[in-house]
């Protein structure tokens, strides 16, 4: 019941800020849309989740009042904010700072920099799973090669995003991003849409966090690739200096 809860709740932060149906809940946790129904109901009983005039459901107030006292164990985002405000100023893209949750990334924080064009591909709260975007992609590739198998083995990545992240394509991807240091997630979510990502470390050397840059296609050419590329892994590189002592 535990789990089948959590998976509930992250299903809804998914659709955040627009909410969720029950049917998109319950496609997303592969529940019976009837028990999907019955959970959310009682996590409204709880202020767990909210629901609006038009029926979707929404992450309820008693989540913002636990979260605010979790927060000084597990917030790292004052740490990683002027590095991605720097990564935004510097490139003139949207810049982004994302965690590691289980099998999925969930982007923290976001800043834009001054390209008038943007990518809204991601914003704070929204959640893919690893292999998928470039930060999920900076991840991935730095996990152990049993870890990646163990992760390929289980995860259903073409349902939801298509051909283009079957085991072989993800597996390509990571094999580059070794090789290069950073990801790079050409157009694979919203075509058009480019994003880079770079691994941040924790004391162990797990990958836990990332850092990100996304904007349109015509902003990350080849020549330029090269030069977004060190500027990210310049920034990962310090902040997982950074963040070291609070993994």
């Amino acid at each position: 019941m535990v789990g089948r809860t959590g998976a509930v709740l992250r299903a809804v932060s998914a659709h955040e800020p627009a909410g969720a149906t029950t049917s998109e809940v319950a496609r997303r946790t592969g529940l019976a849309r009837p028990t999907a129904h019955r959970l959310l109901g009682s996590l409204l009983g709880e202020g767990l989740v909210d629901r609006d005039p038009a029926g979707r459901w929404l992450l309820g107030p008693e989540l913002y009042l636990l979260g605010t006292t979790a927060a000084p164990r597990y917030d790292v985002t004052a740490l990683a904010q002027p590095v991605v405000r720097r990564l935004a100023l510097a490139t003139g893209e949207s810049a982004f700072f994302s965690a590691r949750r289980g099998d999925e990334t969930v982007c923290l924080l976001r800043e834009d920099g001054s390209f008038p064009i943007r990518s809204h591909v991601l914003h704070e709260g929204i959640r893919f799973p690893l292999g998928v975007a470039s930060a999920g992609l900076a991840i991935l590739a730095y996990l152990s090669d049993a870890e990646l198998e163990e992760y390929l083995a289980r995860a259903d990545l073409t349902t939801s995003y298509g051909d283009a992240h079957a085991s072989y394509a993800v597996r390509d991807r990571v094999r580059a991003t070794r090789t290069q240091g950073y990801a790079v997630n050409p157009g694979l979510i919203v075509e058009g849409s480019w994003g880079m990502g770079a691994a941040v470390f924790d004391t162990d050397d797990r990958p836990l966090w990332a850092l990100s840059l996304t904007g349109i296609e015509q902003r990350f050419s080849d020549d330029r690739r090269g030069e977004l590329g060190d500027l990210l892994l310049r920034a990962a590189h310090q902040l997982t200096r950074t963040l070291r002592p609070r993994a």
